[in-house]
């Protein structure tokens, strides 16, 4: 269970001591018999490939009231974007923005996610298809999620979600775009929660979680460090429109709930974000996912702890619509 966000003191669990999970372990240990690559072992085409390839051992897609493809107007043109909506009225909309190191990561890949995060929390989940490094390197996907985000909020109605708060979602570098996003929308976004899952927040590669887990997880030191190169040039990567750990005035920020993985590179600055945005008066419950690694919320029908996060996650989205 994940605590209401509050504001004040920041109650902050650590995980240490649980070992790895053991599909995980199992996991991990065939990829390397098989010589799997990591993700920043080719080109940006290659890890795209991976991450597909990985599509059908997640096993079956959860039932849901309807899904359909729709196109959302932005500042760099159209994107394309898929909405989820679950069985019966839902109690509000979540804009879910996808993983994959701002450079991976399709619709298809993520529809998944989107689909057991509406079952669990009862809402309407978009989830856009913003442009992707480095072919569109930074700031383009952080603004086509701006762009969703004030679709979203705008557009309700016609998304057939008209009650209930609009939430804000995302993983990884998705949770990046959506945290960085909220905050340069300031107050043109009426948003009622953001649900940060393993966070990107910073360019610091040297901290302590990522000397225990840079090698060997799914998520790689060298995978980090390609990614941000990808993103944005070296000069640019301690902006705090990339790494917002480094913003100065965090104040503004929607309530939060921020959720880390214990075997992930990202745990420490995930850890720290929560801490600044309480720190900043912002309402933030944290939860850190033991024996789980980086992307663990791809894996809900494979690991019931991984499903059992993603369950969390979904009922305080819930407890935050009926909030409104």
């Amino acid at each position: 269970m994940i605590d209401k966000p509050t504001a004040g003191a920041l109650r902050l669990p650590k995980s240490e001591g649980a070992p790895l999970h053991p599909f995980l372990q199992a996991m991990m240990a065939s990829f390397t018999a098989a010589g799997r690559p990591n993700l920043s072992d080719g080109s940006p085409a290659d890890a795209r490939a991976l991450v597909a390839a990985g599509r059908a051992a997640l096993g079956p897609v959860p039932e849901i009231g309807s899904v359909r493809d729709i196109v959302i107007s932005t500042r760099g043109g159209s994107i394309a974007a898929r909405l989820i909506t679950p069985t019966g009225k839902a109690a509000g909309l979540v804009v879910y923005v996808h993983g994959g190191g701002w450079l991976a990561g399709t619709l298809d890949d993520y529809e998944i996610c989107a689909r057991r995060l509406a079952v669990t929390s009862g809402c309407t989940v978009l989830l856009p298809d913003y442009r992707l490094a480095p072919e569109n390197p930074f700031p383009n996907g952080l603004e086509d999620c701006e762009d969703a985000l004030l679709f979203a909020s705008t557009h309700r109605a016609e998304l057939g979600c008209d009650v209930g708060p609009l939430i804000a979602c995302g993983d990884s570098a998705g949770a990046n775009l959506v945290t960085v996003g909220l905050r340069r929308l300031g107050g043109e976004v009426a948003c009622a929660l953001q649900v940060l899952i393993y966070p990107v927040t910073d360019c610091d590669f040297e901290t302590k979680s990522y000397q225990e887990h840079g090698t060997g997880l799914p998520l790689t030191r060298r995978d980090m460090i390609w990614f941000f190169d990808h993103y944005a040039p070296p000069a640019e990567h301690s902006r705090d429109e990339i790494s917002p750990l480094r913003a100065r005035d965090l104040s503004s920020q929607p309530p939060a709930v921020v959720v880390t993985a214990q075997y992930d590179v990202l745990l420490e600055e995930g850890r720290a974000y929560a801490q600044r945005l309480s720190q900043a008066g912002v309402p933030v419950a944290y939860r850190e996912a033991a024996g789980l690694t980086h992307g663990f919320v791809r894996l809900h029908n494979l690991i019931a702890d991984a499903d059992a996060e993603l369950v969390a996650i979904g009922t305080a989205i819930a407890t935050a619509c009926a909030a409104k």
